[in-house]
């Protein structure tokens, strides 16, 4: 009975290895970088591309390959490089030398796996050289119509138009183009190194006056440190001389102190000697203005005050009386003027009735007409006679009046005179600046001084008419009154510039 056992495990272990083994051998897994190409009995894909194919593309799992019947093969997904080295012709018929390199690979699509797989699959390491000699005619076909300064300024633009070029073929080829670089452009004849070399000429240029400039602000920095130096050593130097001076001035002073100390105390001799004699000249003028010119103004506004006021009392007195005098002669005219107008009303009245008398007595309207004549003329002369006696008492108060004004002037004829100068003292001073209304240049040699004294000197020629007032009073005097006389009127001085 264990026999039996053991030899029904063996058996078991035995089909499990064959059966892992035969497993092994017909299972077949597609790495991420390549598909797997099956063809044979019954490979086919579930796609209508597989379908119209004849073989079986598998990418990215496993599948069943039946060996004898079903045949499997790899390609390669992954990127491959080209590189490019194309001898070409520019427009301008200048040969260049084009160096570049191409990456692709196998298109991720069933189509492009097909399209590969029919041209590559056996032949895969001749992937690069197709891809070399395709773009190839693709950059001399493109750089033909483009010139050199196209090719160095816009590369973007060849690889662009040779890509979108290829495009179809690689389509059909299966492969798809990852990138295209154009690493280099060389010309045998020299023209991109001369067509660099004025702007590198001008680069040169530029970088010598930018240099000669920096040289140039580099010596001016340096003269400026160099003029600032010395005017440090000048400014030190003078600052030394200056501290010597000093140091010999006070040297000096120390020599001359006794001397100077000297002098000094005579000068402040002097100084109080002068200040003492000022003070004294200041005291003796202020006793003379409090001893003698105020008590001489005091009494002289003194004697002016009661001048005026007994000339004012006077004159105030006189006109009183000529107001009295001609409100009674006023009155007194007023009386005969009425008592004329009574009269000549009278006589008016009586005419009338004498004539009305004579009328009634039949005498006529003649005598009527003679009668009030009569009594019109009797009726005027009253008017008359009336006005006489006003014009009359106005004349004796006006006499009255002046009388009065001649007796305050012979008393007092200073007083009067200077009232009269004070009333009109405006039109002196403006008459006695015109002195100097037509003076177009004047010069005065003790400066304000100067100015006031002949100011003074032109007003007291206004001034002079007080003297003249005097004299002919002195002189002639007013006319005494005597009675009837009448007395005479007062000058009054009229200024003069």
């Amino acid at each position: 009975m264990p026999t039996e056992f053991a030899v029904l495990g063996g058996a078991i272990v035995v089909a499990l290895v064959v059966i892992v083994l035969l497993f092994k051998a017909i299972w077949r897994v597609a790495e991420p970088n390549e598909a797997m190409i099956i063809s044979g009995l019954g490979a086919r894909s579930r796609t209508e591309l597989a379908d119209s194919l004849g073989f079986k593309i598998v990418t990215g799992k496993g599948t069943a390959v039946l060996p004898g019947f079903q045949t499997s093969r790899r390609l390669r997904l992954d990127s491959r490089a080209a590189n490019l080295q194309v001898s070409c012709v520019t427009q301008q018929g200048i040969p260049v030398q084009v160096r570049g390199v191409v990456i692709y690979k196998v298109g991720d699509d069933f189509a492009s796996i097909a399209n590969a797989a029919r041209r590559f699959l056996d032949q895969q390491d001749s992937m690069n050289g197709a891809i070399h000699e395709l773009f190839t005619g693709h950059l001399r076909s493109i750089i033909g119509n483009l010139t050199v300064e196209d090719l160095i300024l816009n590369r973007e633009r060849l690889t662009s138009e040779t890509r979108s070029s290829a495009a179809d073929e690689m389509s059909k080829l299966g492969l798809v183009v990852d990138s295209l670089q154009i690493q280099e452009i060389d010309d045998e004849t020299g023209y991109i190194t001369n067509l660099g070399k004025p702007h590198a000429a001008k680069i040169a240029a530029s970088a010598r006056i930018a240099e000669a400039q920096r040289d140039q602000e580099a010596t001016e920095a340096e003269q400026v440190a160099a003029a600032k130096k010395a005017a440090a050593i000048r400014e030190s130097q003078i600052q030394q001389a200056g501290y010597q001076a000093e140091v010999d001035q006070a040297a000096a002073k120390s020599r001359q102190a006794g001397p100077l100390s000297e002098a000094t105390a005579r000068q402040e001799v002097v100084v109080q000697e002068t200040r003492a004699a000022e003070l004294e000249a200041q005291l003796a003028e202020q006793r003379l203005q409090s001893q003698v010119r105020k008590p001489a103004d005091a009494k002289a506004y003194e004697t002016v005050t009661l001048s005026q006021a007994e000339r004012d009392a006077r004159i105030a007195q006189a006109e009183a009386e000529a107001k009295e005098t001609e409100l009674r002669a006023v009155a007194q005219a007023s009386q005969v003027k009425q008592a004329a107008a009574a009269e000549a009303e009278s006589v008016r009245l009586r005419g009338e009735a004498a004539a009305a008398a004579t009328k009634a007595t039949g005498v006529g309207e003649a005598e009527a007409a003679k009668a009030r004549g009569l009594a019109d003329a009797e009726a005027a002369r009253a008017r008359g006679l009336a006005e006489a006696e006003a014009a009359k008492a106005r004349g004796l108060a006006e006499a009255e009046a002046i009388r009065a004004r001649s007796e305050a002037l012979a008393e007092n004829q200073e007083a009067v005179i200077a009232q009269q100068l004070a009333e009109n003292w405006p039109q002196i001073v403006e008459a006695g600046s015109k002195a100097f209304g037509n003076v177009d240049h004047m010069v005065v040699l003790n400066g304000a001084q100067g100015i006031e004294e002949m100011l003074a000197k032109a007003l007291t020629l206004g001034g002079t008419g007080l003297g003249l007032a005097r004299s002919l009073l002195a002189k002639g005097g007013s006319a005494s009154v005597n009675g009837s006389e009448a007395p005479a009127s007062p000058i009054t001085p009229e200024p003069r510039a």
